[in-house]
């Protein structure tokens, strides 16, 4: 039986880079695969008419406070980004650009690109800080750049991005365990007995 999960996230996300660390763990409690499915969550949030957190200073002031209570009960390293919300056009060209062409260096360039948001503090949307952040993780700068400008990628992410939005996603991090959707990290525990049953 092939028991996978669908995870549709953007390195923008905070509580996408909560579920990138939990995920794996529930993953394989279950026997389960990740398929990964980079997507760009500001045209998510545009095409469901859905608000970021930001918009709603009242939410944004929770948001904060809950974020940090969630990672201190995963045990994660854990700084709001002073830059957020960030672009992460470019980032999630790359994500979509590894994943299709560079799959073994895949997980090596999101543990960069989380880590470089939500616990560097770095503005991934500043092309300078984005190569400085990718060359300290050990790959050519150049290379990643010239993958997210590639056309093939580009209409990757865009079609990904589509898919979610007709598939009913208006958020990140959202999961799919067959056609049972679910939304929010704190969701990981029906994931896991979605995908015990499945």
């Amino acid at each position: 039986m092939d028991r996978k999960v669908e995870f549709f996230f953007d390195v923008g996300s905070p509580y996408t880079y909560l579920a990138w660390h939990a995920l794996p763990a529930v993953a394989d409690a279950a026997g389960a695969r990740i398929v990964w499915r980079p997507v760009l969550l500001g045209a998510v949030i545009k095409a469901a008419k859905n608000q970021s957190p930001v918009e709603v200073p009242a939410k944004m002031r929770w948001v904060e406070d809950d974020l940090a209570r969630c990672a201190q009960a995963l045990g994660v390293a854990f700084r709001l980004n002073p830059h957020f919300p960030v672009n992460t056009l470019t980032a999630m060209r790359v994500a979509t650009g590894m994943l299709a062409r560079r799959p073994a260096e895949f997980p090596a360039y999101l543990t960069a690109a989380f880590n470089a948001m939500w616990v560097g503090g770095r503005n991934l949307a500043d092309p300078a800080e984005f190569s400085s952040v990718l060359e300290a993780a050990g790959f050519d700068a150049g290379e990643l750049l010239a993958l997210a400008a590639d056309q093939e990628i580009k209409d990757l992410l865009r079609g990904a991005t589509e898919v979610a939005v007709t598939s009913g996603v208006f958020g990140a991090p959202t999961f799919f365990v067959g056609e049972k959707m679910f939304w929010g990290h704190d969701r990981l525990e029906q994931v896991a007995r979605a995908l015990t049953a499945s």
